[in-house]
């Protein structure tokens, strides 16, 4: 009994006309996802648009905390002088009580 040995090249012919006659394969959802250079542009342009928004808020944020620092100084300096301008009252109440006694 003499065995057949299939040829190689009629294998692969056989498998090639097979996968050409069958459907085509459905579009895959990665499809979908590929993105254009346009959209690509504009997510950019929004993302930059975003950062800059954050960089202007940044900036607010520190011109604020200077402004508090500032404002924290300056009511220090009001305590300062209604605490010394009190003494200087009382010191001159002191010194009429004691000219009119």
């Amino acid at each position: 009994m003499r065995r057949v040995r299939p040829n190689t090249s009629v294998l692969l012919l056989t498998l090639l006309v097979a996968g050409c006659a069958s459907e085509p394969a459905a579009p895959t959802k990665q499809a979908d996802k590929i993105l254009s250079g346009e959209q690509m542009l504009r997510d950019s342009q929004g993302i930059a648009q975003l950062g800059s928004r954050w960089q202007e808020g940044k900036q607010m944020v520190e011109r604020g905390q200077v402004m508090q620092r500032e404002g924290q100084i300056k009511i220090d300096e009001g305590r300062n002088l209604v605490e010394e301008g009190q003494k200087i009252m009382r010191e001159s109440e002191e010194g009429y009580k004691n000219i009119k006694q």
